[in-house]
């Protein structure tokens, strides 16, 4: 199949690879953005698949602590300047309040708000400031205690990235430094027990494939993978991960001192896994201008 020039300079900025390298991935893979990163990595030609920074939506994620229950709800919109509005922050914070008694996002847009189910809310307000909006998710968290943290702060309690989490036992100032390590460090489960296992055979795979490109004996290469699997897992892994705020500890160490056991967490960033379809400007204006 044809690779075209868009192909390579996504797949080159996903990976940092080369346009030779990153051209002959996509060849190699039929076009497969997913396997011609792992083709890269396999030949030691690039670092990471960088996917979920490949955030395109717009809006604000709202975190909401009550006792020992945290939510956290995404309200999406076209544009940042909608996010930056008041008008919109009083409607998100709103539904973030309505997210406390329901128990998934569909319920909550049936909750009621201002005496008018979220979902008319939104309606309403679509009709007022002439964006689309939408509610995407929300998640919760029970325990003992509950943090939230907010990164890039729009207003009082949302922003770009929410965080929650819940402990058993420790204290709430414990709960938000952890809650900061899980906006910057970004992990993908709270230990190995909870993390996809498609995920860790996947990069299981990938491990078997760039040490075979070494042409060690098979017995080694066995060896290599406990190492690099272990390595893997401690930086996907919560517990598993180098505490920031005393990086000679892992988080869960440092929870063990503190008297906690984190027993689960979210993290929320705007936009996660939506891409949005973009046109140059002057394809738009001709396309305005036929009307």
């Amino acid at each position: 199949m044809a690779i075209s020039a868009k192909q390579v300079k996504e797949l080159r900025e996903m990976t940092g690879a080369g346009m030779m390298d990153a051209k002959k991935a996509l060849v190699e893979t039929d076009g497969d953005m997913d396997a011609a990163v792992d083709w890269l990595r396999t030949k030691g030609l690039a670092k990471a698949a960088k996917k979920s920074g490949r955030t395109a939506a717009e809006g604000l994620v709202a975190v909401k602590v009550d006792g020992g229950k945290g939510v956290a709800v995404e309200v999406n919109s076209e544009t940042d300047f909608v996010a930056k509005n008041a008008d919109f922050q009083n409607m998100v914070a709103g539904i973030a309040n309505a997210a406390l008694t329901v128990s998934d996002v569909e319920a909550l847009k049936a909750a009621d708000l201002n005496g008018k189910p979220v979902a008319d809310v939104i309606t309403d307000k679509i009709a007022t400031i002439g964006e689309n909006m939408s509610v995407r998710r929300m998640e919760s968290v029970e325990g003992d205690v509950v943090a939230s943290y907010v990164h890039n702060a729009a207003t009082d309690g949302m922003g770009q990235i929410g965080v929650l989490v819940a402990l058993k036992g420790g204290d709430e100032a414990f709960g938000k430094q952890i809650a900061m390590h899980i906006a910057a460090a970004n992990p993908q489960a709270l230990n190995e027990a909870e993390l996809d296992p498609a995920i860790v055979e996947k990069e299981k795979q990938v491990q078997m494939d760039i040490a075979r490109e070494s042409g060690k004996p098979e017995a080694v290469i066995e060896k290599m993978i406990v190492g690099r699997m272990k390595k893997f897992l401690a930086e996907v892994t919560l517990t598993g991960q180098q505490f920031v705020m005393d990086t000679d500890k892992t988080v869960e160490q440092a929870a063990k001192d503190a008297g906690a056991e984190i027993v689960g967490f979210v993290r929320m960033q705007v936009g996660e896994g939506i891409e949005k379809v973009e046109e140059d400007f002057a394809a738009e204006v001709a396309k305005a201008a036929q009307g």
